[in-house]
């Protein structure tokens, strides 16, 4: 017998084996090889979305990370010089709160700066070491890493570039503020939350009744009026400069007993409820009419710091939907609110800003001064209703927006700040000639369009946040970052004169000593001593998502030449979660056009979250998340890739240790067919013993007929970035194309007949091809057990070094073959439902001691007939006994003939010589004559 032999063991014990691929990997310089391999051939490039140097890696790092490696895998056996360069995002806050935790709030920027840079370059080395125990193949001997002085550089050079293109201006704005933070946030910064607040409706008392009488059409007014606001941020209200109501909109003058109320005609019956007044409306007129009507401040007459007047300014964005249709306005803690009141002619200046970067009021601000305020929205409310201006107060739970980092609240608060201008308007020192003809947001919006969207509900998403986003604040006030190299005149503010030349002298120092030699550069050092003492350096840095959002600048086009795109210069990918659509997907499209006047890639890709088996996200704090590092040390980091190739991951991931426990099933059903198809070829070499195509046994060609048809499936799958069809599909070929069925039947020929025979070597001509092919399907996600494989079955250093190629030399799709036996397995399923019944009723034991009389229709008989002899070695059977009829139908009988020992079949030769009395007739041709003839199974 030609039993099966190979060195790959049954058991992958992948948790001890894996590291050693790993170590090899790095130690050969694959990666490297890899490039060698591909040098000229067209690039494929996967731009890394850089994880945040701060913490050990999570199962959502692990998923993304292997994804990445899953796709640059598959594009370079697909033929590409496949590229991918890892990087980290260095600088931002996380990274300052860490180094503030261990060592207090206290240090200077230097002393900061340089604890930083430390802590990141633990956090990566980290970190490092656990992508690549995933078995991620990269560049990892040189990552980018923003904190590079290179890439510090760089980003400095973008925004300067960024400027001549006239995006950038300065102004005090609201911003989204985190306190803990200390700083400004982005509006990807921002996730919503459920909070409790206070509602309010406070009366502002009017300050011109007899000019409020004649807007309404009434005689003089003979008791105080007032106009009601209604409003959840009782902290605004001491900062309050002014009332808007919508000009279209039609408000009435309410006799009430607590005086004249002016309220929205349409809430007027609402707000009385609340307030648990009766009224009665002697007059209305519509909104234009009162614009200009001056009205005090609620607590005008409780302290001298509040006798000042709110005037009524117009503006669209009062409505009618809930309150009492009139808006007001603390212009520092609002964005319509401040530029309603800078379109009235209210300057910069003059707005009041009292809410410290600690969220405390400052401390000379009457009443509240030195109060955080959250802990003063009582005290407030204390203060209204005792000056008789709180008409009702109420406690409600609405979406509001919180910081994600820290999951607290935050605020809109005005500051001086940089911002990259997303509609029409003047930068700083734009460059003639240097302006695009479209805003930035109409550059953005056309890029999308000429990008591919992997799933494609993506562009939408994405399109809509375009479309709707504020100017990009882009200052931060920090230390951990790089700098904005600004030197500010110390009466006008206004920017030097030479700034775009210091711009790119500070890129240089940068460069050179990183930006903490920025740090250490005097006013004196770079503006002289002429001008030093009029201007103040500026200590902003650039927010983090700059960092990252300008990467393709300096590492696509600089840093790492390598991946400099032969096809141009945007990136072939980028993939990152479904959030970075508002993270770095969002500002790179920005940077890029602002930079370029088009995105940074060709492609987007997004994976959703992992979630437990009940749809919850993985956190720390729920204890429902699986750690890669024990995995690795459980598993094997190959059931990882294995479990993230087989989800989809366009919506979220699900795991846990029952959906991984399934894995682990599906991945010794595939180990243990490679392990078969490598034991029966143990005795194969190609070059002396490969079957040319045309020789083979029929069954062979329809075999790799049928692998090159599978292999088109899973190459059309790869292309655009799908995975879990491929592993689906690769379990069902490998038990039922080859186990259930084409494996099943030549199992016969592997181990009984002649070893050197034709119908062998036709049999192990196609395991060869197919094994070939196999490899390379499995090779981008089951890439350990891949390479394990390919050390005992192939010819070069690795399985990554190799091509798809074609699935055996002659093999084509052909139709025909494809049909016939298509057909042909259908039937013998029928067959083994027949064989199945009869095994149960204990009438037979293997299906080899059936004999099998089958009726087919006439197409069908001439298509089994065409088998000859071999049908029976089809069916599995001792014999079958073929007739033409209407219909299909099989009967089942146990053989009464003798089992010859050796191959297993009933024949009635067995016994036939007397040598060998135990063995039948094709056995004994096989081992001691010419050998049996096979020609189509």
């Amino acid at each position: 017998m030609n039993m099966p032999d190979t060195p790959f063991p049954m058991r992958g014990d992948l948790p001890k084996r894996e590291p050693g691929w790993v170590k090899e990997w790095d130690e050969k310089g694959i990666y490297k090889k890899l490039r060698d391999a591909r040098c000229g051939k067209p690039k494929f490039i996967l731009h890394d979305g850089p994880p945040y140097a701060n913490g050990q890696i999570h199962m959502g790092h692990a998923v993304n990370k292997i994804l990445k490696d899953m796709i640059t895998k598959a594009r370079q056996l697909e033929g590409y010089d496949a590229l991918y360069v890892p990087g980290w995002d260095c600088h931002g806050l996380p990274i300052e709160n860490a180094i503030e935790k261990k060592h207090g709030r206290n240090l200077s920027r230097d002393d900061m700066q340089a604890k930083s840079r430390a802590y990141a370059t633990e956090q990566i080395a980290q970190q490092m070491a656990d992508f690549q125990r995933l078995g991620v193949l990269g560049e990892w001997d040189n990552p980018y890493k923003t904190m590079n002085f290179a890439n510090e550089a760089g980003e400095i050079r973008a925004f300067k570039r960024v400027m001549e293109r006239g995006f950038v201006y300065r102004g005090l704005k609201p911003v989204y503020w985190c306190f803990d933070c200390g700083s400004s946030l982005a509006e990807f910064e921002i996730e919503y939350q459920d909070k409790k607040s206070t509602t309010l409706d406070v009366a502002f008392k009017s300050h011109e009744p007899a000019q409020l009488a004649a807007a309404f059409g009434t005689p003089a007014l003979d008791k105080d009026a007032f106009i009601v606001i209604w409003t959840t941020t009782a902290w605004t209200i001491p900062a309050n400069q002014a009332l808007n109501l919508n000009p279209e909109l039609m408000y009435a003058l309410v006799d009430t007993p607590k005086g004249y109320l002016v309220l929205a005609e349409s809430l007027v019956e609402q707000c009385l409820e609340r307030y648990g007044l009766t009224g009665t409306v002697i007059a209305t007129t519509a909104g234009e009419k009162l614009g200009g009507l001056a009205f005090e401040h609620p607590l005008y007459d409780v302290d001298a710091g509040y006798r000042r007047l709110s005037p009524v300014y117009l503006a669209d964005y009062a409505t009618a939907d809930d309150g009492t249709g009139i808006v007001h306005s603390s212009p520092a803690y609002g964005l319509e609110d401040y530029n309603s009141c800078v379109a009235h002619g209210v300057r910069n200046e003059d707005i009041l800003n009292p809410v410290q970067g600690n969220g405390t009021y400052a401390a000379d601000f009457p009443l509240f001064g030195g109060q955080h305020i959250w802990k003063a929205v009582p005290v407030i409310i204390e203060a209204l209703r005792g000056a008789g201006r709180l008409m009702t107060t109420k406690e409600i739970t609405h979406s509001y927006p919180h910081c994600w980092r820290h999951k607290t609240p935050v605020i809109y608060r005005a500051a001086a700040q940089w911002f990259i201008r997303m509609d029409e308007g003047e930068g700083v020192f734009t460059q003639p000639g240097a302006k695009p003809a479209k805003t930035l947001r109409q550059i953005a919006l056309d890029a999308i369009e000429h990008t591919s969207f992997y799933p494609e509900n993506g562009k939408a998403r994405l399109h809509d946040m375009i479309a709707g986003r504020p100017d990009w604040c882009i200052s931060r006030q920090r230390s951990w970052g790089v700098p904005i190299p600004f030197f500010l005149h110390k009466d006008s503010g206004e920017l030097h004169p030479r700034t775009m030349e210091i711009m790119d002298q500070a890129a240089d120092i940068v460069e050179k000593g990183g930006i903490e030699a920025w740090s250490r550069v005097t006013a004196e050092d770079i503006l002289g001593a002429a001008d030093a003492p009029h201007y103040t350096k500026s200590t902003d840095i650039l927010e983090v998502w700059f960092d990252s959002g300008s990467t393709f600048s300096h590492v696509l086009r600089g840093t790492h030449p390598t991946v400099h795109h032969d096809q141009g210069p945007e990136a072939d990918l980028y993939l990152e979660g479904h959030d970075q659509h508002r993270g770095w997907f969002h500002s790179s499209l920005l940077l890029a056009s602002a930079l370029e006047g088009r995105a940074p890639y060709r492609g987007l890709l997004t994976h959703g979250f992992t979630v437990d088996s009940q749809g919850r996200k993985m956190s720390k704090s729920l204890g429902n998340g699986i750690d890669p590092q024990e995995i690795n040390k459980k598993l094997g980091a190959e059931i990882i890739r294995l479990w993230v190739a087989a989800s989809d991951y366009s919506g979220d991931i699900a795991g846990d240790d029952k959906i991984l426990a399934r894995v682990v099933d599906a991945y010794r059903r595939i180990r243990n067919t490679l392990r078969f198809l490598l034991a029966n070829v143990s005795d194969f070499d190609p070059a002396k013993d490969a079957v040319p195509f045309e020789q083979l046994l029929e069954i062979d060609r329809y075999a790799l007929t049928r692998a090159t048809e599978f292999q088109a499936e899973v190459l059309a799958h790869y292309k655009v970035y799908e995975f879990h069809p491929v592993v689906a599909k690769l379990q069902l070929y490998c038990s039922e194309d080859l186990g259930g069925f084409y494996l099943d039947v030549l199992k016969d020929r592997l181990y009984t007949t002649a070893p050197k025979s034709l119908a062998r070597r036709s049999a192990q001509t196609a395991l060869w091809h197919i094994t070939h092919a196999m490899l390379r399907w499995m090779a981008p996600f089951l890439s350990f057990t891949a390479e394990e494989a390919w050390k005992l079955f192939g010819d070069s250093e690795s399985i990554f070094l190799e091509t798809y190629g074609a699935v055996g030399v002659g093999a084509t799709s052909d139709e025909g073959l494809l049909a016939k036996w298509s057909r042909i397995r259908a039937i013998r399923d029928v067959v083994n439902k027949e064989i199945e019944a009869v095994r149960a009723a204990g009438q037979v034991g293997s299906s080899l001691q059936a004999n099998v009389a089958l009726t087919v229709p006439p197409e069908d008989h001439a298509l089994l007939a065409s088998l000859g002899e071999d049908l029976k070695f089809v069916f599995i059977t001792s014999a079958v006994q073929l007739t033409a009829g209407a219909e299909l139908g099989a009967t089942v009988q146990p053989s009464t003939a003798a089992k010859c020992e050796r191959c297993w079949h009933y024949r009635d030769d067995v016994g036939h010589d007397s040598t060998h009395p135990t063995l039948c007739g094709r056995c004994t041709s096989n081992l001691y004559g010419a050998g049996e003839s096979r020609v189509h199974a």
